[in-house]
This record gives C-alpha cells, sequence and structure tokens, in this order.
C-alpha cells in the first residue's frame, strides 16, 4: 500500500490540467455538463465495491492477430460497438450460412417493403452476409465467432459499385472451453452480440434470429465495478510505442444538472502504481482493482479534496479499448483483442444466469 501511494503521489502534475466552467488550472481534470448521464450514485469504498463479481480474473495470453493481414480483424477495429446478451441458439448451423444470408435478405425486404412509404426508400437494395470469424477461435472446442454484414447498393449502381456495409454485428465465445460443456445438444452457445448500425436494422436482425434460433437478445450494460476492473487490466498493456492516457469518467450528482468528472492518467504514472500493485503477471484479483481505484482516489482527493467515491464510474479509456456503462464498447489494438472479449464474453454469461 505504502509502495503504491509513493509512485502514486511521484506522478507528474504538469501532465495534467483541470478546466471548471472554463477555468483552467493544473492537475488535469475535466468537468462538463452531461445533463443525459445518470444521476445514480455508486459508493466505491473498500466493502462494497465488489459485489458477486468473481474473485480473480486470468488475463489471457496476448495474441498475434494483425489487422493489417486479416480484413475482417481490421473491420472489428475503432467502431464503437453496442453490446448484448444472447441465450443460446437452437439448431444453429455453420454450414447454413449462406441460406441464413438469403433468409436474412428476404425478411429485410419484405420489412422494408411494409414500411416503405414511411421511409421512401425505393432505390435502396440490401444484402445480407454471413461469415465465420475463425482467427477469433482459440482452442479446439471453442465455437466460431460469426459475422453478420448488411451491405446496401442503389438498384441504378452495378453488382460491385456503391456498395457499403450499412449495419454489422458478431457473435462470439472467447471464454475457454468449461462453459462449453454445460450446454445441451442441438444448442450453439454464442453469449456475447455486438452491433453496429443503425437501430432500426438492429431490430430486425434481432427478431429474425429470435425467430429462427428461439433465443433471447438483452442489452449488457457495463457496471462501475466492471469499469474499474478494465481499467486496472487494461491500463498496464503495451500500446505500440504510442502515448495513451487512461482516463476515468465519473458522473457526479447534482441538483440542478448532472456533471462529469474526466480523470486523466499519463501512462507511465498507471504502470507504475498498477507494478508495485499486482502480485501475478497473468492473474488480477479483487483486493488489487480495490487497491488501484482507492490509490487513484487518494491521489484525487490530496489535490481537488473531492471524493469520487461519492460519484459512479461511467467510462474507462485505455490504450486497448473505451468502455462506456451503457454498453458501449471501443477496440483499439488486434493483439489485445481476444483479451477484451475474454472480459465481455464473461459479463455476457453472467447477464444470462
Amino acid at each position: 500500500m505504502a509502495q503504491a501511494e509513493q509512485r502514486d503521489s511521484s506522478s507528474s502534475d504538469s501532465r495534467r490540467m483541470m478546466t471548471v466552467r472554463g477555468k483552467a488550472t493544473d492537475h488535469g481534470v475535466n468537468f462538463t455538463n452531461t445533463a443525459h448521464l445518470s444521476r445514480a450514485v455508486v459508493s466505491l469504498r473498500r466493502g462494497n465495491l465488489f459485489g458477486q463479481i468473481p474473485a480473480k480474473r486470468i488475463i489471457p495470453p496476448i495474441s498475434h492477430l494483425q489487422a493489417k493481414a486479416d480484413p475482417q480483424i481490421g473491420f472489428l477495429l475503432s467502431k464503437q460497438w453496442t453490446l448484448y446478451s444472447v441465450t443460446p441458439l437452437y439448431k444453429f448451423s455453420y454450414e447454413k450460412l449462406q441460406t441464413y444470408s438469403r433468409q436474412l435478405s428476404i425478411f429485410i425486404v419484405a420489412e422494408k417493403q411494409k414500411r416503405l412509404v414511411v421511409e421512401a426508400e425505393p432505390d435502396l437494395v440490401y444484402k445480407v452476409k454471413f461469415s465465420s470469424l475463425s482467427a477469433l477461435k482459440m482452442t479446439e472446442h471453442e465455437k466460431e465467432s460469426v459475422l453478420i454484414q448488411i451491405i446496401q447498393r442503389s438498384k441504378v449502381a452495378t453488382e460491385d459499385e456503391g456498395e457499403k456495409v450499412v449495419w454489422a454485428g458478431w457473435f462470439c465465445c472467447t471464454c475457454g472451453d468449461d462453459i462449453l460443456e454445460t450446454v445441451m445438444e442441438d444448442f450453439t452457445y454464442l453469449p456475447l452480440f455486438l452491433v453496429h448500425g443503425a437501430k432500426g436494422l438492429t431490430d430486425l436482425v434481432e427478431t429474425w434470429l429470435q425467430q429462427m434460433f428461439d433465443c433471447c437478445f438483452g442489452p449488457l450494460q457495463i457496471s462501475p465495478i466492471s469499469l474499474a476492473w478494465m481499467a486496472a487490466m487494461w491500463s498496464n498493456f503495451s500500446m505500440d510505442s504510442r502515448t495513451v492516457e487512461t482516463e476515468l469518467t465519473f458522473s457526479v450528482p447534482c441538483a440542478a444538472y448532472p456533471l462529469d468528472i474526466s480523470y486523466s492518467i499519463h501512462p507511465e504514472d498507471i504502470k507504475a502504481l498498477w507494478d508495485s500493485i499486482q502480485s501475478k503477471e497473468w492473474e488480477v484479483c479483487q483486493e488489487e482493482v480495490e487497491l488501484f481505484m482507492e490509490c487513484l482516489y487518494k491521489h484525487f482527493h490530496r489535490h481537488f479534496k473531492i471524493y469520487l467515491s461519492a460519484t459512479r464510474l461511467v467510462k474507462v479509456s485505455t490504450p486497448v479499448a473505451c468502455a462506456h456503462s451503457a454498453g458501449k464498447i471501443k477496440i483499439f489494438q488486434a493483439q489485445h483483442l481476444i483479451r477484451v472479449l475474454f472480459l465481455l464474453t464473461e459479463l455476457a454469461i453472467l447477464k444470462i444466469q
């Protein structure tokens, strides 16, 4: 504890700046009016920070995925994905991906024709493509991830002209083989579903998937506790020689309107802090994450006399990924993609259970 605080307090305050209603001082915190955020208060004090979450988590080995070498992997990066949890798919078959593509295309066209007068899109054609993401399969028994893309083009354009992907979603189950042993025959377990695209198309795809595979979708929000784990686990990963700060965003309850506090930490500072706390390189435990957050809280209070324990952690931005409590994720690095999916899949499974 003393060692952690010593390294934390030695961080360079000159790298930080603070803005309160347009007035700048030093130390680097940003207060922003965000009336759309929740006013709920979640305490992060010792004793109630960790509820029913695992006592420890394993950090998977770094993968050798390369965005430049695999266009599919590159497609998944730097997009904001909305997270859903999904119950097992009944009678799903990887051998029928082309059939599913045709059937979902027909369904979308039929639904669009019903709404033609309202949407006024007579010149647009929608085509669906199902494909497997075999590069994300880490073990022999793990199910392959499945990517769904909706491609839009104009009727007057040629087959390959003017096509663009207007919606994408993908199933995955990056969690090892243990959970697969409990799945009944005829069911395929891909509990995490990530979506990028318009809400109207999302609703159509979900409706078809639920009818086709007798499954249920639910939004996967990320709790402040899980965001704290992400901050601890992902801030120390390699950054490909880039200098990327870790930024924690807290929602502050206010009588008139809610505020956000943006707390930025230089990568060298947060690495020094985490190195002084973590005891095993490939494992993170509850006590370590709790101590990590407490050190950050104490450092913040020492400079600004603000108790972050009275706020709600709503967003974490690290060199690896950016996650929001509303169930949004943006992944930046291919080599850490599996590590991010490993944790998100676990959260999806816990939501279903």
